[in-house]
């Protein structure tokens, strides 16, 4: 027994590792972040290999953050196929005479997560094209593919005009958001609506800030959306310094139907048309005909959005969209509205038919923007091993941030033996930092990687994740190496 003990610690040697261990690089950043092995996750498996190299407090539950995206878009790519789309289209009830359309004008969502400003103007377009100017009636918002509660966008953190605290929508145009460029001008910001909305009034009484220009710049401004005769003041306050030069500022301050009519009035009337009633939700009236529809760019391209750049309306949205049951059709009805409940149904069912039961999971709304959602680093590697050999494999790898590249980590181990040679999902909340996906080494073997920290010091742990890429980037099979047991 003792000399099957030696054998079993010298082949663990060979390997570069000891069972459980962590690598000496990433303890020492640990070390310094303050962090105690004891919050920390980690394992690394090749793809090739039937065991992982790494595996350190793997079975225990902990919240991934936005690395909970890599299970709803695998999922999403595999049950729906990378060439899914989505249509939001255009019905009427009555044919249009002389350039009016007596009665209501229907808009339809499915679901599509980035149905954005240039899509709802090609939509118009087409009815332009079809010979109406003029719409007698309502424009009505059918958003009834999606059963969702309301949400209050301010009740995660606090922040209810930021993009990311948008609830799902089955017709979300532009992401509910309005783009706003603020630019130095003579000493005092300047203010630019990039994006047009009726009756909504850009009050700017910034000031310019002393000093630098600080990484929570956003932060420094003060919004507040007041009523005012009939329409909306967007009244920006604070300061922003002339040292930032010109940046974006994407808010999401008015509720789904207003941004909706904001929107659509201008583009509308951009395009030479006239509205005489209102903009508001409702559904499509039985017996109405189809006039015109936008097809989405297909679902590999949504997934890329997702991950490369964590957007987390859009992780929402094509989660809620696995609660169909079933592609969308353009036929009024044609399918059950979707519920968060059956997306999450769907998936434990989808993971159950791989032989992939997680017992610890716990899904919320997919996009990892949650403080219940849960996943052991053993589970997700799991499912990055599954991945791995799946027929959408390449769909899946190529979503994610190309490290020192693009992406979420564009800006890490940049000029580092790991630059361009990992495909790594990052993930931020307070008190959770974590990146998951897949490393190739010094010679070109390829490993799944999986590093969760919940601590409340987890946002110092960045230098702990990348000395773990960067340690899988520099190994080389057969070297030796001792990784002592983690505290």
């Amino acid at each position: 027994m003792k000399r099957l003990g030696t054998l079993l610690l010298g082949l663990a040697l060979s390997l570069g590792v000891l069972a459980e261990g962590l690598p000496p690089t990433v303890l020492s950043a640990l070390k310094v972040a303050q962090i105690p092995a004891t919050s920390v996750a980690v394992v690394v498996q090749p793809v090739d290999a039937p065991a992982p190299l790494v595996a350190h407090n793997a079975t225990q539950a902990m919240n991934p953050a936005s690395v909970m995206k890599l299970l709803t878009t695998y999922a999403a790519l595999d049950l729906l196929g990378p060439a899914f789309t989505w249509k939001t289209t255009a019905w009427i009830e009555a044919a249009p005479a002389d350039g009016v359309l007596n009665g209501n004008l229907y808009l339809k969502g499915s679901g599509d997560p980035r149905f954005a400003i240039e899509h709802l103007w090609a939509l118009l377009r087409q009815l332009r094209v079809r010979g109406i100017t003029h719409i007698a009636g309502d424009v009505v918002l059918d958003r009834t593919v999606f059963d969702v509660p309301a949400i209050d966008p301010g009740a995660f953190d606090d922040k209810p005009m930021r993009p990311y605290n948008v609830g799902p929508d089955g017709l979300l145009i532009n992401y509910r958001a309005l783009r706003l460029t603020l630019q130095p001008d003579n000493g005092r910001p300047r203010v630019l609506l990039e994006t047009p909305s009726t009756n909504l009034r850009l009050d700017n009484q910034l000031r310019s800030g002393d000093g630098g220009c600080s990484s929570n710049w956003k932060d420094l401004i003060d919004i507040h959306l007041i009523p005012e005769n009939g329409g909306q003041r967007l009244e920006l306050s604070g300061s922003y310094s002339a040292l930032c030069g010109e940046k974006t500022l994407n808010l999401a301050p008015l509720p789904a139907d207003a941004q909706a009519a904001g929107l659509l009035r201008s583009l509308w009337q951009e395009l030479g048309g006239t509205l005489a009633g209102q903009v508001r939700g409702g559904s499509v009236a039985i017996g109405s005909k189809l006039l015109a529809q936008h097809e989405s760019a297909p679902l590999a391209d949504a997934v890329r959005d997702i991950n490369k750049f964590s957007n987390n309306v859009m992780a929402r949205q094509v989660f809620l969209t696995l609660g169909n049951g079933a592609p969308q059709e353009t036929l009024v009805g044609a399918t059950a509205p979707a519920t968060a409940e059956r997306a999450r149904q769907r998936v434990a069912d989808w993971l159950a038919a791989r032989n992939l039961r997680f017992a610890e999971l716990v899904l919320d709304n997919g996009s990892g923007l949650s403080r219940s959602e849960r996943i052991s680093a053993s589970s997700l590697n799991r499912l990055l091993q599954d991945a791995w050999k799946s027929p959408v494999m390449p769909e899946f790898i190529s979503s994610m941030p190309i490290v020192g590249i693009d992406g979420t980590m564009k800006k890490r181990l940049n000029g580092s033996a790991a630059t361009g040679r990992a495909h790594i999902k990052t993930g931020t909340l307070d008190g959770v930092k974590t990146a998951a996906g897949y490393a190739l080494d010094a010679q070109g073997r390829r490993y799944a990687v999986t590093f969760f920290i919940n601590h409340p010091r987890a946002q110092a742990g960045s230098a702990a994740i990348d000395a773990l890429i960067a340690w899988v980037a520099q190994r080389r099979v057969g070297e030796k190496s001792v990784v002592l047991e983690s505290e």
